[in-house]
């Protein structure tokens, strides 16, 4: 399960909205959303996510591999 709190927080530090990501990986802004709604992204899009916001390889597991999100 994606933690969508921290990851819009990265998001946020560099400047890069939910409909500028959804560009990025090449989806629309309403897909985008409801992949944050569900908390799921595929392989492909959280390798993409990682480099375009040049997360730590420290933080991907809390990020991106959450057991449980509140």
């Amino acid at each position: 399960m994606v933690n969508t709190k921290k990851l819009k927080g990265i998001m946020a530090e560099n400047g890069i909205s939910q409909a500028q990501m959804a560009k990025v990986l090449g989806i629309t802004p309403k897909t985008f959303y409801a992949k944050m709604n569900k908390k799921i992204f595929d392989s492909d899009e959280i390798e993409t996510m990682i480099k375009k916001l040049e997360i730590p390889t420290e933080h991907c597991m809390s990020i991106f591999f959450a057991s449980k999100v509140t």
